[in-house]
């Protein structure tokens, strides 16, 4: 049992390390991350039902979901191939295009959570 815990800690403590590489080192990451954030202060600011709450973190874990894959993809796809070439170029803009995807989606959640709210400011 002892075993399986330490092996789980090391895990996550792997896990932990890739997050932080993220957070440090993608600029889209990081865009990503300051939007969520701006995202949550307005649904305390709204204070939005927990319906709501539950559909816009599902959006925030989709955003850094697709992200983190992005990332990946393109460090791999960079790794087997550093020059120039058409295939991995495309294997790249699609792997980008699920991020953008995810971003439309997020910003639909966003306007419906939101966007009475704020008009409502104006």
């Amino acid at each position: 049992m002892r075993m399986k815990i330490a092996k789980m800690i090391k895990s996550f403590s792997y896990a932990g390390k890739g997050l932080f590489s993220l957070i440090k080192s993608e600029n889209n990451f990081q865009f990503h991350l300051l939007a969520a954030s701006l995202v949550i202060l307005a649904g305390f600011y709204y204070n939005i039902e927990r319906w709501e709450w539950a559909a816009v973190l599902l959006q925030i874990a989709l955003i850094f979901l697709a992200e983190a894959f992005n990332t990946s993809i393109e460090k791999i796809a960079d790794f087997i191939h550093p020059d120039f070439n058409e295939k991995i170029g495309t294997i790249k803009d699609i792997a980008a295009a699920g991020v953008l995807a995810a971003a439309l989606i997020a910003i639909a959640v966003a306007w419906i959570v939101f966007g009475e709210r704020i008009f409502n400011l104006i």
